[in-house]
């Protein structure tokens, strides 16, 4: 018997190595095709080693990751918004939010390019794949209780990844049974409609068969389970219900206030359910994504990661750290330095937003001060205590020129970094590990309460709304103030729909959320202004051989000491501050406004999709456009 199981494993590798070892080219309509496992050996389907370890290869490649863990081709496009400053280096992402160029036909390479089966080479391969599971599975001589939590994952895995490509592109193509030479899918895109369908459907079929499916924490963290799928189907009828798919002002397509009543539903079953499996949000906002494992209340679905397993850790550590502690050796990724929009998102301890409340007075000069807490949590800023190495007395110095920093970079993320390790152990390297070893977290309670309190606000229940939000905010240390956490200032729908949809910004800040936040919202093209980023600098900077401030700042307090004098400034004192430090709004001129034309809620296909395929037209208000995704 433990030979059969062997040979059955090798069999599965065998498959898998072939898979991918095809040529790496797209030939007219086998972007769809995958050799079709079954008919090579049946027996694979009957043993659960072999189906776990073909299941796991579709997990590593569907599965949700830290941002820039994969890049796949013109992924910039995806990670462009009004948070960060990432577009200042990635030409698509600049082009995304017409600062710089334009979006073209053949600029959105979401779906892949690629006939090969690694992470973002094709999400049609990693369809293949459930598909084949799918349409075998059934006739598995397995019993039934593994065999239905083993088809119940490969339901909500393919559920997942038809979303992510709806969510980019409207309406694609959908297979959804294994295709062969002489049968490979020929019908083209399907509306959004139907594609909707297709998706709720799997989850549907997820929900039934996972029911009683609850893996450990030792080696199940991360694995697909009724709680989850009912939270991931009550997260497609937001999007059906909001205005990506839904548009307020179309008489093409007319709003369907339904939609709204059936996601309010399924968002509400979801938080119940949530909440009768003891999810919570975690008291520590900062240590959201810091405590893995039951002890985080919050996390749902999760993807693993670490530090100590070759290949299985991810490089945000590094990202994210200053580089005296390890970080890249020029600056953090782009992607974690926030615009002055960013910045400027976070009400203050109020709930108040800037210039508005009289109890917590905002300063441009003292910015950090006064603030929603999460505001500390989330950045550290110019002298700020930021630990790091096991130093909770860590300050970080982020003014220009700061000796042992990089320049430009005047506002750190924190939120991803792991205080207690050094500047040596922060660095990944896929063949030994290394780094932070820390979770992905997907899909938290706080997104499934702020899911619910969209979907009431549609539906007239404002108070049900604000007190989610209410919720939030508390633990997030905002204080009641005078207008309720601010929320008193939300008096109507619209109000308190841009007031989530500000809230959800600031509460997942660099989670990759905030792309799809507009795109779903249909406020992208409502973007105004320039691309800009806060700098520190020196009132006195160096002249020549003399340094000035620069040299008072990193002198030691005492002859041959260690302590230098800066360490033993007050930055809260404003006089102190100002007599060393001026914050100053760079602003790249050779960047346009943010200027995002309405078409692009949905992209289109790429040339190669669309000339090696059969009926994959361009999407309406693209060249050579005659899709609509929403007829």
């Amino acid at each position: 018997m433990i030979n059969q199981i062997k040979n059955n494993i090798k069999k599965a590798v065998a498959i898998l190595t072939l898979a991918a070892l095809l040529p790496a080219c797209v030939n007219k309509d086998e972007f769809f095709l995958l050799p079709d496992t079954g008919g090579i050996d049946q027996a694979i389907w009957d043993n659960d080693g072999s189906v776990q370890l073909h299941l796991n290869r579709v997990y590593d490649v569907a599965m949700y990751q830290f941002p820039l863990q994969l890049v796949p081709d013109r992924y910039g496009v995806h990670y462009a918004s009004d948070e960060n400053y990432f577009p200042d280096g990635d030409a698509n992402a600049k082009a995304t939010l017409g600062l710089q160029g334009v979006l073209g036909n053949n600029d959105v390479r979401y779906v892949g390019n690629t006939y090969g089966g690694n992470p973002g080479n094709n999400k049609y391969w990693d369809i293949a794949r459930c598909n084949d599971a799918i349409a075998n599975l059934p006739g598995s001589k397995m019993l039934t209780p593994k065999k239905n939590e083993l088809l119940g994952q490969y339901y909500a895995l393919r559920a997942i990844t038809y979303f992510e490509l709806v969510k980019v592109y409207g309406g694609v193509p959908l297979p959804l049974t294994p295709q062969g030479a002489d049968t490979i899918y020929d019908e083209g895109r399907r509306p959004a409609k139907e594609c909707f369908a297709a998706i709720l459907s799997d989850l549907n079929n997820a929900i039934i068969l996972l029911e009683g499916f609850n893996p450990g924490d030792a080696d199940g963290r991360g694995k697909m389970t009724k709680l989850i799928a009912t939270c991931l189907k009550a997260k497609v009828l937001l999007y059906w219900a909001s205005p990506q798919f839904n548009p307020l002002n179309d008489p093409k397509h007319p709003y369907q206030a339904s939609r709204w009543t059936d996601a309010l539903t399924a968002n509400k079953e979801a938080y119940d359910m949530c909440v009768s499996a003891g999810k919570k949000l975690m008291p520590n906002y900062l240590d959201v994504f810091r405590v893995e494992g039951t002890s985080n209340t919050e996390a749902i679905l999760v993807r693993t990661y670490s530090s100590t397993i070759p290949n299985r850790g991810n490089g945000t550590e590094q990202r994210v750290r200053p580089t005296s502690e390890g970080g890249s050796p020029s600056f953090p990724n782009t992607y974690f330095m926030p615009t002055t929009k960013m910045l400027d998102a976070y009400p203050m301890r109020d709930g108040k937003p800037l210039n508005t409340s009289t109890a917590f007075p905002y300063d441009a000069t003292m910015f950090w001060q006064n603030r929603d807490p999460r505001f500390e949590a989330t950045f550290a800023t110019n002298g700020s205590v930021y630990p790091l190495s096991g130093n909770t007395n860590r300050k970080q110095w982020t003014y220009n020129l700061a000796v042992g920093e990089s320049s430009g970079v005047s506002v750190y993320v924190k939120r991803f970094s792991t205080p207690t390790l050094t500047a040596s152990a922060s660095v990944y390297n896929s063949s030994i590990g290394g780094g932070s070893g820390m979770d992905w977290i997907e899909l938290r309670f706080a997104e499934i309460m702020l899911n619910y309190a969209d979907c009431m606000n549609e539906t007239g229940n404002i108070g049900g709304a604000k007190d989610l939000v209410r919720q939030i905010r508390v633990r997030a240390g905002v204080v009641a103030g005078d207008s309720d956490y601010g929320l008193a200032l939300a008096g109507s729908t619209p109000q308190l729909r841009n007031l989530i949809l500000n809230e959800r910004q600031i509460e997942f800040a660099f989670e990759n959320k905030r792309n799809s936040d507009l795109r779903r919202s249909r406020t992208m093209h409502l973007l105004t202004g320039n691309m800009s980023k806060l700098e520190v600098q020196l009132v006195n900077p160096p002249v020549g051989s003399d340094q000035k401030d620069k040299k008072v700042l990193e002198d030691p307090t005492v002859p041959g000491g260690t302590t230098l004098f800066r360490e033993t400034l007050n930055v809260n004192d404003k006089a102190t501050y100002t007599k060393y430090f001026k914050n100053v709004v760079i602003t790249n001129t050779t960047y346009l406004p943010y200027n995002i034309p309405e078409y692009h809620y949905f992209y289109t296909f790429h040339n190669d999709f669309v000339s090696f395929g059969n009926k994959i037209l361009p999407t309406v208000g693209w060249a050579g456009s005659t899709f609509d995704p929403l007829d």
